[in-house]
């Protein structure tokens, strides 16, 4: 067993957008954060992607639909759909959980 922390993980990521703090074969995890305002530029993935709201505000366009994401949105984005998170109004941290690993289908 291993035990994160989400705010450790975001004091660890420094100035980076992105930190993978877990990896096995079959999943990968991290945490993803953009700052009020800050424009998405994240491609899509080879894997199966969720995504977890800790904090923050902003909306989730997909070609099939999109949301709104506040804390406690949970977001099942399939391997190689574009996706964005778009109007960011408050900093919003993602854990975000790969399967399997993330890059490992690449």
């Amino acid at each position: 067993m291993r035990h994160y922390r989400v705010e450790e993980q975001d004091t660890a990521r420094g100035s980076e957008p992105w930190i993978e703090f877990q990896r096995s074969p079959d999943l990968s995890t991290g945490l993803y954060v953009l700052a009020a305002g800050e424009l998405d530029e994240q491609e899509p993935h080879t894997e199966d992607e969720i995504y977890v709201c800790v904090s923050g505000r902003a909306r989730f366009v997909t070609p099939s639909g999109e949301c709104d994401v506040s804390p406690g949105s949970v977001i099942f984005v399939p391997a190689h759909e574009e996706h964005r998170f778009v109007d960011v109004t408050e900093a919003l941290s993602l854990v975000v959980v790969f399967g399997p690993a993330e890059g490992s289908r690449a």
